[in-house]
């Protein structure tokens, strides 16, 4: 099982077998290399997984060109993305560091260097309003789930820049909550899951 994108993370430590990497050569990973040309074995990994990493890749056509390649049957891309929501497009189009552009006519991120682009809507053009295109490009690969959810936790914790608007044990309540407003994730989720199975 493969992590792309580790960074400093801590997926390690709650699953010690994971192979952890990231593009940046960084001492608590185990290898250095780019989604777009991947050093593994045809039909050797049984899954990828990734946290907010495709919205960074500058051709992430040539990564699921590498999943479909290193993935064995029934293996799985597992992903969690920006969502592409009314209240996601505010926040990410009028707070966020990074471009948000859903109406791209293209699937390529300019970049001159790691972490350098983004385009935070990537993910729900790819899997949402081009899947046709997407399952025409890599018949093998089949999108599983969509899920949407996070709308306010992500917020309240202060995300990657600023401190915690709440205290850690009001984490389980902002859960209860966030669990309530299901019914209107179309509407403010911040992010989603995506499952992508090679058949």
């Amino acid at each position: 099982v493969l992590e792309l994108g580790s960074g400093g993370g801590f997926l390690k430590e709650l699953y010690p077998d994971i192979i952890t990497s990231d593009v940046m050569q960084l001492p608590s990973n185990d290898l250095t290399f780019s989604a777009e040309e991947m050093p593994f074995e045809d039909e050797s990994l049984s899954a990828i997984f990734m946290i907010d990493v495709l919205h960074h890749i500058p051709h992430c056509e040539l990564f699921f060109a590498e999943a479909q390649r290193t993935l064995k049957p029934g293996g799985k891309i597992i992903m969690s993305e920006p969502a592409n929501t009314p209240w996601s497009r505010f926040f990410y189009k009028n707070f966020h560091h990074e471009p948000f552009n859903p109406e791209t006519d293209t699937w390529n991120i300019p970049s001159t260097g790691p972490l350098s682009g983004a385009n935070g809507a990537i993910p729900w053009v790819v899997f949402e309003r081009d899947l046709e295109l997407f399952h025409k490009k890599y018949p093998s690969l089949k999108l599983e789930t969509f899920k949407l959810h996070t709308p306010l936790r992500y917020l309240l914790s202060g995300g990657l820049s600023y401190k915690s608007l709440i205290p850690g044990w009001g984490f389980k309540a902002a859960s209860v909550f966030e669990k309530a407003l299901k019914p209107v994730y179309p509407l403010i989720a911040m992010f989603q899951l995506i499952e992508v199975k090679k058949v």
